[in-house]
């Protein structure tokens, strides 16, 4: 299931394009809306996958972060609890972690203008 938009509005001020694709039969659902919110999702999954074709046997995602922020994400903030994230992040470790992948993205490019010249010739 993907997210596409926002596009410029159109009649009704739908912007947003939710689509979900059965990969192995080839089968697109899609529609538009005008926001993006759990219970247009819901809505969209239930009228449009599971009343027609069933319910799916595995779901595959990215665990996309368009949808977290409900109200269950923000109870750690509010009640003050450190999440994971926060309590296992290393300000030295990330600094070396960072000039390190500084270093890779030099070589990267080092290695796409050397392609490029020999593709040249």
């Amino acid at each position: 299931m993907d997210i596409l938009g926002p596009f410029p509005p159109a009649k009704g001020q739908l912007k947003f394009l939710l689509v979900a694709i059965d990969y192995f039969t080839k089968w697109i659902e899609a529609c538009s809306l005008a926001k993006i919110t759990a219970e247009n999702v819901q809505k969209f999954t239930w009228k449009s996958i599971v009343c027609r074709i069933g319910i799916p046997h595995s779901l595959v995602t990215d665990n996309c972060r368009q949808l977290t922020y409900r109200a269950d994400a923000m109870i750690l903030v509010e009640v003050g609890e450190m999440s994971h994230r926060r309590r296992t992040f290393d300000s030295e470790q990330n600094t070396q972690e960072t000039e390190i992948n500084l270093d890779l993205i030099d070589e990267l490019r080092e290695e796409a203008r050397i392609h490029k010249e020999a593709c040249k010739l």
